[in-house]
C-alpha cells in the first residue's frame, strides 16, 4: 500500500480519496437504521445518494426526509461537509487536532484540492478555511432555527436549522421538507425573507471560494488591492446574480410568478438565480417554467461558483477568461487584458480545455440519456446540466409542474390532439394553511382511473416520479 501511495499523483489520490467516501457513504446507507422503515436499502439507491451528497449535487432518488432516519440524515450531513469543504481539508483538521506533522506531499494534495495558487501558507489557509466555514455555517443555522423552532418545535428545529445550513454553505441542495409531500424542497417559505436570505448568503458565501475569502480577510474593503482573481469573481458572481434574477422575473411574471405579490416575486427571482447556479434548492416549481427560464437556468448551472469553493460548475473565472480572450481576437488586441492585468495564456489554455471537455461530456450524456428515457430534449438537457454543475434541478420531481388549483400524477397515456389524458392512483392539490398561511401539497389517494381533459396552455402534468 506504501508503495501505492508513492506511486500515485496527487489527482489520483483526490481521486481515490472520495471513490472510498463514496463507498464508505454507500455501505452506511444501506444499514436498516439508515432508513425511516428499518428496512435495508438498495445497494443503487445508497450509492447514488452517496455520491450524490459528497460531490454536493443534490439529485436524490428517495426524499431525504420520508425514506432516510436521523442516522441516514446525519451520514448524508457528513458526505455533504466533507464533499464542500473537501476531503483532505478534513484530513489536515484532524492532522491538526492531533498535533501531527504535515508532509509537503500532502500540503500539495491540499493546494490541488482547493486550487491553491500557492503551496506557501496553504497549511495556515486550511485553517482559515475551517474557522469560517464553522462561522457562517454556526450563524446560518441560528439564524435558520428562529424561523424552523416555532414550526417544528426545539428537538427538529435545531436539526432542520444545522442540515439546511451546512448544506446550503456547501451549495448541497438537499433539504428536509419532504413531511407535507415529498420533493418540495423550500416552495412553502417562498415568501419567507428571512429563511430566503439565509440561504442564499450562505450560498453566495461557500460559492465565491476560499481563496476569495483569504483576499477579503486581510484586505477588507479596499477594492484597488484585491487580486485580479477577487476581483473577477466578485463581479461576475454579482452581474450574474442580479442579471440571472431579472431574466428569470421578466420570463416568470405570468407564468410560475404569477399571482404573487411583487415583493415575493422579486424574492424568487432572486433566490432562483442564486441557487440556479450549484445550491439545488428551489421555491417556485422548476418543472412549470418556460422554456426560456429553463435556458437561463441551465446556463447558470453550467458556469456554476468559482474556483475554490463549494459550488459546481466551470466556474466563473473560466468564463470570464473565455469572453475576455474571444474579444481581444475580434479586436485584433496585442493580449487579453481585464482589470488593467494581462492574462496569462496558461490561464486561457486551462479555461480552453475546462469549457471543451464540459461540453464534450454533457453533449455525450445527453445523447445516452435521450437513447436511455423517452423525455424531450429540453427536459434532457435540463437533468444533464444539473448533473454536471452539481446542480439539484429539481426539474424532474415535477417536470412538467402544478398549477394553482392540481397537478395530476402516474400519467399512463397522452394525446395531445385530443388532449386527454388518463391518470390513476395519485392527484396533487395546493392548499393554504390557516395558521401559517404557506401553501403545502396535499396527497389525494385514488383508486380508479380518470380521464380528465387538459388545456396544455394553463395546466401541467406531474409525474409519478414526483412521488
Amino acid at each position: 500500500m506504501t508503495v501505492i501511495y508513492k506511486k500515485m499523483t496527487q489527482t489520483q489520490m483526490i481521486v481515490v480519496g472520495y471513490l472510498l467516501l463514496i463507498l464508505l457513504g454507500s455501505i452506511l446507507l444501506m444499514l436498516p437504521v439508515s432508513s425511516r422503515d428499518g428496512n435495508m436499502t438498495s445497494f443503487a439507491d445508497a450509492l447514488f445518494t452517496s455520491t450524490s451528497a459528497s460531490c454536493v449535487t443534490g439529485l436524490v432518488v428517495q426524499d431525504t426526509y420520508l425514506h432516510w432516519s436521523f442516522f441516514g440524515q446525519l451520514i448524508i450531513l457528513i458526505l455533504i461537509q466533507i464533499g464542500g469543504m473537501g476531503f483532505m481539508t478534513i484530513g489536515v483538521c484532524v492532522a491538526i487536532l492531533l498535533r501531527r506533522k504535515i508532509g509537503l506531499k500532502v500540503r500539495g494534495i491540499l493546494q490541488e484540492s482547493i486550487n491553491s495558487i500557492q503551496i506557501g501558507g496553504i497549511v495556515k489557509l486550511t485553517k482559515k478555511i475551517i474557522k469560517g466555514t464553522l462561522f457562517f455555517e454556526s450563524i446560518g443555522a441560528v439564524l435558520l432555527m428562529i424561523r424552523f423552532i416555532p414550526e417544528f418545535g426545539i428537538g427538529r428545529g435545531i436539526w432542520y436549522g444545522i442540515f439546511h445550513s451546512i448544506s446550503a454553505f456547501c451549495n448541497a441542495g438537499f433539504d428536509l421538507m419532504g413531511e407535507n409531500g415529498a420533493y418540495q424542497s423550500l416552495i412553502r417559505y417562498s415568501d419567507d425573507w428571512l429563511g430566503n436570505t439565509v440561504i442564499m448568503l450562505l450560498i453566495i458565501i461557500g460559492g465565491i471560494g476560499f481563496l476569495v475569502w483569504d483576499d477579503l480577510s486581510v484586505k477588507k474593503f479596499q477594492w484597488k488591492k484585491y487580486h485580479l482573481h477577487t476581483k473577477i469573481v466578485l463581479s461576475t458572481t454579482g452581474f450574474l446574480i442580479i442579471g440571472g434574477a431579472v431574466l428569470f422575473l421578466i420570463l416568470e411574471k405570468n407564468n410560475v410568478l404569477a399571482g404573487m405579490p411583487v415583493k415575493e416575486q422579486i424574492l424568487c427571482s432572486l433566490f432562483h438565480s442564486v441557487t440556479a447556479r450549484t445550491a439545488g434548492f428551489n421555491t417556485t416549481d422548476t418543472g412549470a417554467l418556460t422554456e426560456g427560464s429553463k435556458l437561463v437556468t441551465m446556463i447558470l448551472m453550467f458556469i456554476g461558483g468559482s474556483p475554490g469553493s463549494t459550488a459546481g460548475g466551470i466556474k466563473t473565472t473560466t468564463v470570464v477568461v473565455l469572453i475576455v480572450f474571444v474579444r481581444a481576437n475580434l479586436m485584433e488586441a496585442a493580449g487579453c487584458n481585464v482589470f488593467n492585468r494581462r492574462l496569462d495564456e496558461t490561464a486561457i489554455r486551462k479555461a480552453s480545455v475546462v469549457m471543451c471537455t464540459n461540453l464534450f461530456l454533457i453533449l455525450t450524456g445527453t445523447i445516452f440519456m435521450e437513447i436511455m428515457q423517452p423525455f424531450s430534449l429540453s427536459d434532457v438537457m435540463f437533468e444533464v446540466f444539473s448533473a454536471m454543475g452539481t446542480v439539484c434541478g429539481n426539474h424532474k420531481r415535477c417536470m412538467y409542474g402544478i398549477k394553482n388549483g392540481a397537478g395530476i400524477s402516474d400519467v399512463l397515456r397522452k394525446n395531445r390532439k385530443s388532449d386527454i389524458c388518463t391518470f390513476t392512483e395519485r392527484a396533487q392539490t395546493w392548499s393554504t394553511d390557516p395558521e401559517t398561511g404557506r401553501r403545502n401539497y396535499d396527497r389525494i389517494e385514488q383508486g380508479v382511473e380518470n380521464e380528465i381533459s387538459i388545456d396544455y396552455r394553463n395546466w401541467k402534468i406531474c409525474p409519478s416520479s414526483v412521488y
